[in-house]
């Protein structure tokens, strides 16, 4: 079993407002609600989002996802990215998990046949790390499996999950995907601005 993990705990500064509640089209859905769609559809065993325990407004919309979405409040996001997917490993870390597929909530356009490739890729290759590629490029589902676990909870918090990319460098799986979503990062109003304009896949 795979759970989906959505990264979700930023302060979106750069951005000026939240990334999870961005819509590519006024009446489209935003984006942790296409990201919660992609791994569910994709095949994942659950969908959960990590974020900061006082975003009211992302909780609700979690609400509205049908089937709703599980919320994992992270204390301490401001520690950074790592201590989110932290928060979310140890909500689904039970008998039965054998590895985490996490995301971030600025990559909306991750296809559902993306997470279908990882999840098929980690089952049959039992890869210790599992990651989506696209024309040689790094970038977001990923797959820890479980024996990396005790890794990234040792991880500095400053090197984040890098480390742990380091330190089994050899067994990471690259799951190359017909699908340039998964290294269209939305940082910036510019980057909403070039996807806008270009419409949803």
């Amino acid at each position: 079993m795979v759970p989906g993990l959505v990264l979700a705990a930023g302060r979106s500064s750069r951005m000026g407002r939240p990334k999870a509640l961005l819509r590519l089209t006024p009446s489209g859905p935003t984006f942790v609600a296409r990201i919660v769609h992609a791994l569910r559809a994709g095949g994942t065993a659950d969908a959960l989002v990590v974020g900061r325990p006082d975003d009211v407004e992302l909780q609700a919309e979690l609400e509205r996802v049908q089937p709703p979405a599980r919320f994992v409040p992270n204390p301490h996001a401001e520690s950074g990215q790592l201590s989110s997917l932290l928060a979310g490993l140890n909500v689904v870390d039970h008998p039965g998990v054998h590895g985490v597929l996490i995301t971030l909530v600025d990559l909306p356009l991750v296809k559902p046949t993306s997470v279908e490739a990882l999840l098929s890729a980690f089952s049959r290759t039992g890869a210790p790390i599992v990651r989506a590629v696209h024309r040689g490029g790094h970038g977001h589902p990923v797959i820890f499996g479980r024996e990396v676990f005790p890794d990234l909870r040792a991880a500095d918090p400053q090197v984040g999950a890098k480390a742990v990319f380091r330190r089994h460098a050899e067994g990471v799986v690259d799951v190359e995907v017909d699908d340039p979503g998964v290294l269209v990062d939305v940082d910036v109003p510019a980057d909403l601005e070039r996807l806008e304009s270009s419409g949803p896949e």
